[in-house]
Parts: C-alpha cells; sequence; structure tokens
C-alpha cells in the first residue's frame, strides 16, 4: 500500500492545518476532556484523507478478451444506450458508483491504443444521478483494442468531486495494467462497450479496479 501522488500537497497541508489547530486549542483550552477529545476527531479526519489517497498494490491479469473495471465501487447501472459523443453507435453502458471510501485510481479497461480524449467542464450533480454521465465535468477516453473492438469510459465528477485527473494522450498504448487517471473524491465512471459483448457482472455487484472482468469481448 501507498499513498498516490495527487493526495501530497493535500495530506501536507491537512498536517500543517490540524497542527496549527490543535497547538492553538491546547494552548488556549485547559480543559483534557475537549482537547483531546478534538485531538481523537483531527487524527479520524487525517487517517480518512490517508485512506482516500490509498493506492493498492493489486496484480493486473492482463487479457485482451476481458474488459475490466477501470475502478473500484458499486455497479449501478447496465443499460443499453446511443453513444453519440465518439462511437455513434448502440452500446452497452456499465456505471460504477465510488465513494469517498473507495480507492480513486483508475486503470484501463483494455489493452490497446488510446484514439481519443477529451475534456468536458460542466456541472456537479451527485454521481448517481442519470444526467451525470452527459452534464457533469467529465473526461471522455476512449481506446481502440488489440483485437479492434473500441472501449469508451468516462471519468466523471460528482457533486463531491471537483478534480479529475486523466493521465491519457491520443496514439498512446496502454495496457490494462497501466494507470488511467485519479478521481478526488466521491464520483463516478462510466464504461461504455460494445453491445457484442457477454456481460459478467450484475448491479449491484462490488467492483474491484483491475481485477473485476465487467465483460468479455
Amino acid at each position: 500500500m501507498k499513498i498516490h501522488k495527487e493526495g501530497y500537497l493535500i495530506i501536507i497541508s491537512s498536517i500543517i492545518i490540524l497542527t496549527g489547530i490543535n497547538f492553538i486549542l491546547f494552548s488556549l483550552i485547559n480543559l483534557p476532556i475537549i482537547t483531546y477529545t478534538l485531538l481523537f476527531i483531527s487524527a479520524i479526519f487525517f487517517g480518512l484523507i490517508l485512506n482516500f489517497f490509498r493506492v493498492p498494490l493489486r496484480k493486473v491479469e492482463i487479457n485482451n478478451d476481458n474488459i475490466l473495471a477501470p475502478s473500484d465501487g458499486k455497479l449501478v447501472v447496465i443499460e443499453n444506450i446511443y453513444e453519440a459523443e465518439y462511437l455513434n453507435t448502440e452500446c452497452i453502458q456499465l456505471s460504477i458508483f465510488m465513494s469517498p471510501l473507495n480507492v480513486h485510481k483508475q486503470w484501463y479497461p483494455i489493452n490497446g491504443t488510446i484514439e481519443y480524449v477529451k475534456y468536458h467542464p460542466g456541472k456537479y450533480y451527485v454521481a448517481w444521478h442519470p444526467k451525470s454521465s452527459t452534464e457533469n465535468e467529465r473526461s471522455t477516453i476512449v481506446i481502440a483494442s488489440n483485437k479492434g473492438e473500441k472501449v469508451l469510459f468516462r471519468q466523471i465528477a460528482g457533486a463531491v468531486a471537483r478534480r479529475i485527473c486523466n493521465y491519457s494522450s491520443v496514439n498512446n498504448k496502454v495496457s490494462q495494467s497501466d494507470e488511467a487517471g485519479f478521481i478526488k473524491f466521491g464520483s463516478r465512471i462510466d464504461v461504455i462497450i460494445p453491445k457484442s459483448a457477454s456481460i459478467k457482472v450484475n448491479i449491484n455487484d462490488k467492483i474491484i479496479g483491475g481485477k473485476t472482468i465487467l465483460a468479455t469481448i
């Protein structure tokens, strides 16, 4: 287990702020029950920050036939859609809701070459809202697989998540074990796959990034 680079500045800032607050309170308040309670709350808060930016050490089993989950979370949507941003065809959408307690690193769902990357500014509906897929701040990435299929996935900001980190560049060759990005705090990932794919998950399943097989091509 290690800490993600996107968390370094927030963690250092939190240490400085929490240390300063507790130093001042210990200097001004002579009631141990209050000062130690605040110290305990500060420790819990700092622990939650460390937990959010954790990066688990996972061995990703690379397989050209599998579409892997790009993130941890809970599967909240499986539906047929018409994808109009880039693919312009009938597809299957799978959506993963990420709570603040989930790992927020993303992996690439398939091996292949990145064809399309686009950032969209937008609103901040709660991540499970249907409009969040098309109206929230988001980044869209399309990968052409080594088997010729195309998979699109979106990093979607939520009501709390206000920072999407996308590490993708057009023409880059990527692997399922590579890091695709990071979203700070609660958010959502949409994975849009060919209709010919065989779905391997169900609504409300617990999803593990880089491990759970969402579908097979």
